[in-house]
């Protein structure tokens, strides 16, 4: 699929640095932080589930605990 990114002058040339030391295009240093960038947020959605599973079921412990 084909998409056209706008970039302010200064993030291009943030993004053209870093994808020169990187050795890579510019192209493939945005496909990396798209990737990235919805990796990370995959990981928040699992750690959100994973707590709110937690508290749902040490309700009764955490409490006490608290008590």
């Amino acid at each position: 699929m084909a998409m056209t990114l706008r970039l302010t002058d200064d993030e291009q040339a943030k993004l053209q640095a870093r994808a020169e030391a990187e050795g890579i295009s510019m192209q493939e240093a945005a496909r990396r932080a798209v990737r990235e960038f919805v990796a990370n947020s995959d990981h928040r959605e699992r750690v959100a589930l994973s707590a709110e599973r937690v508290l749902r079921e040490h309700a009764d412990a955490l409490r006490r605990l608290g008590e």
